[in-house]
This record gives structure tokens, C-alpha cells and sequence, in this order.
């Protein structure tokens, strides 16, 4: 996606995980531990991938994307499927997207990369940095937990 910005993966903390997981410092029971409603956001928003699940490795894994940012008021938090987020980010100014992998058969759940998506990251027709109405698209961020 173009507008995709300020990108954060969490691969090497997956593989940090895994590593524990595997050597049996840490339990299967405290990795896979999918809510009932991520299951569900699994199933019926999630992108099926072609990775196996690293814990069970009977089931392929499925990605999640939630949305959360002020513009988006009530629908903040809520997953969307990734076709979504191409209009989400034409209509709305700046919004963060978390992608979550689940395995809908053993619970694996790992935070796989966050990004920034919105209008405020396109460059104007002038080629100066700045949006069509002259504003330079940065802006502060406040209160996002990380």
C-alpha cells in the first residue's frame, strides 16, 4: 500500500518467542491464548496466509487487521479485511493498523507489524512534501499506547 508509513515489525520478538517456546522455558497454554473474538475476527475478516502455524503446525495462519485512530470514532478497534484499508486511508486523515497472526486451531496469536495509513502521508501534485492544501502532513502524536 503507498500511504503505508512509519512501519513496525515485530519479527525478531516472534522469533524471541518461539525460541522460548520451543526450548520449553515457555508454555504452549501462555502463547496460545486467542480470545474467542479474535478467533471470530479470524474467521470472518482475517487474510488466510500460506505460513504454517509455528506452534502446532497443523493449521496455515490467518493475519488480522484492526484499525484504531480518532477520526474513525465508532469503528475504532474493529477488524477490517485488508481490501478495506486502501479506502479507509483515501477517506480518513491518519489511522494505525496492527496486524495480528492467529492460528484458528490451537490459539497462537502474535502482534506481526503495526503501520500508520490516511491522507496526511500523500504528496501534493507539487512534489514538495506538502498535501494539496499546503499542510505538511506530520503530525504529533498523542496518547497512542504502544
Amino acid at each position: 500500500m503507498r500511504t503505508q508509513r512509519q512501519v513496525v515489525d515485530y519479527s525478531l520478538q516472534k522469533r524471541a518467542l518461539l525460541r522460548e517456546v520451543h526450548s520449553g522455558r515457555v508454555g504452549t497454554y501462555e502463547v496460545c491464548d486467542a480470545s474467542p473474538y479474535l478467533i471470530s475476527a479470524a474467521r470472518f475478516h482475517g487474510e488466510p496466509t500460506d505460513s504454517r502455524c509455528p506452534v502446532c503446525r497443523r493449521e496455515n495462519l490467518t493475519h488480522v487487521h484492526y484499525v484504531f485512530g480518532d477520526e474513525l470514532k465508532q469503528s475504532a478497534g474493529q477488524a477490517r479485511s485488508r481490501t478495506e484499508l486502501p479506502v479507509l486511508a483515501m477517506t480518513f486523515s491518519e489511522f494505525q493498523v496492527y496486524v495480528v497472526e492467529v492460528c484458528r486451531g490451537c490459539g497462537w496469536n502474535h502482534l506481526v507489524e503495526q503501520y500508520l495509513l490516511g491522507r496526511d502521508g500523500l504528496v501534493g501534485a507539487t512534489g514538495t512534501g506538502r498535501s494539496a492544501d499546503g499542510a505538511t502532513g506530520i503530525r504529533r502524536r498523542r496518547g497512542v499506547a504502544e
